[in-house]
């Protein structure tokens, strides 16, 4: 893939006028999920991940014990500035 210049005009947008635009152009991918091409490290990944979960069923999480450990996590990571 090679890398694209943005439209002109995008370096003089708003941070958060290129956040939205950035989005509206993912919203627009993402309408056509059958198209978005699935790298297959992505599929060893989630195959590794889901033999994991075989092995050992039990060890799960639920979201909000994950949510408080990444919470923990940003703050120690504030802190350390």
């Amino acid at each position: 893939m090679s890398k694209t210049q943005p439209p002109p005009g995008f370096d003089k947008m708003s941070v958060a006028e290129q956040i939205e635009y950035v989005n509206s152009l993912w919203e627009r991918i993402a309408s056509r999920p059958s198209e978005v091409p699935v790298p297959e490290w992505h599929r060893r990944e989630l195959q590794e991940r889901l033999e994991l979960h075989r092995e050992n069923p039990e060890d799960v999480q639920t979201w909000d014990e994950i949510r408080h450990s990444v919470r923990d996590k940003l703050r120690q990571a504030r802190e350390c500035r």
